[in-house]
């Protein structure tokens, strides 16, 4: 016996138009193309002026001072907020969907929050110093922290709620723990003020090898999950009536949420709202069809990180503004406007 699906069931699961189809492909190569314009503003546009003509002879012919700036410093730079953006849009639109939440984050599981534990850990009681140091004890700490939600929230029994109330009282209780050791330990605290802000400007060619791995790893499964996620997001029912395996999609989704947020909070430190914001815009002009939100996310994520990062570095010249603190100076407006208009939309 057939029975026939509810019509907002079939308009969801139904192909786009071709027209639409073809505008949401416009829009994507659209959006390649800004990320292509931010990324070269990036290496051209720094702390220190550089003409147009010098930045080329650091890129291709001078090996000297210009080489040291433009390579060693602007292009690492830019590689690892192409890198750290996509993980930050993926997780975030990944996370949205699994807990049926679209103000999500990456910081409403715990992630970040288990990361930066790890590496006050790493730097008190371990003695670690370096970045490739952090990097290894921060990409711990968040899948420490998502395994331990995962089993929190139910395990094969999670549910969208259970996960979000495990991850929040996780994120405070870790919260707490490294803001005791780092008030107690003064060498802690100064080695992780800089960390916590969340910053592009310690990249390294070593930095972007080990997490590329985890990104790229992380950035595959969340593609490969967007079918099954579309019928998550629909409810429970539904997501079974589809045939659907919900305990597998959500492990899954933990999974590469973690691997992403792990990967791009080791390398850069916590960055707020990048997760939240793009996937939440981005679904406003796509729909709710993950099969485009993820590539979306994946393209204007980097665009934000790097247009922030670039912009944190021309308002304080000589000096500069991390890029955490410039992406939570735009998101926290923002942020307030979505809950806003949500609210208004609820009357």
């Amino acid at each position: 016996m057939l029975v026939d699906s509810p019509p907002e069931q079939r308009a969801e699961t139904a192909p786009a138009p071709p027209t639409r189809r073809a505008i949401r492909a416009f829009g994507l190569l659209l959006a390649l193309a800004v990320l292509v314009l931010v990324a070269l503003a990036s290496i051209a546009i720094g702390a220190k002026e550089l003409s147009l003509e010098q930045v080329w002879h650091g890129l291709f012919q001078d090996t000297g001072s210009y080489g040291d700036v433009v390579v060693d410093e602007r292009l690492s730079r830019t590689a690892l907020g192409l890198l750290a953006g996509a993980a930050l849009g993926l997780a975030g639109a990944v996370l949205q969907a699994l807990t049926r939440n679209p103000l999500a984050d990456p910081g409403l599981l715990g992630l970040n929050a288990g990361a930066s534990a790890a590496v006050v850990t790493a730097i008190t009681y371990f003695g670690v110093t370096s970045l490739s140091g952090y990097v290894w004890f921060a990409f711990a700490g968040a899948a420490a922290v998502g395994a331990l939600v995962w089993f929190l929230g139910g395990s094969r029994s999670a549910t969208p709620v259970r996960l979000a109330l495990a991850g929040t009282a996780i994120s405070a209780a870790l919260y707490g723990y490294l803001q005791a050791v780092m008030i107690t330990d003064e060498a802690a605290l100064n080695k992780m003020r800089f960390w916590t802000v969340g910053s592009l400007a310690s990249a390294t060619d070593s930095t972007i090898l080990q997490v590329l791995p985890f990104i790229a790893v992380g950035s595959v499964l969340s593609l490969m999950l967007a079918r099954p996620l579309n019928a998550v997001a629909m409810g429970d029912d539904t997501a079974k009536a589809l045939g659907a395996d919900l305990n597998r999609t959500r492990a899954l989704s933990m999974l590469a949420a973690t691997v992403l947020c792990g990967a791009a909070t080791a390398a850069c430190g916590p960055i707020a709202f990048v997760g939240l914001m793009v996937p939440h815009v981005v679904r406003s002009f796509t729909g709710p069809d993950l099969r485009w939100i993820l590539p979306y996310a994946a393209i204007l994520s980097p665009v934000l990180l790097l247009g922030a990062d670039v912009l944190g570095r021309v308002v304080a010249r000589p000096s500069e503004l991390q890029v955490g603190i410039v992406t939570a100076i735009i998101g926290g407006p923002v942020f307030i406007f979505l809950v806003r208009r949500r609210r208004t939309a609820q009357l």
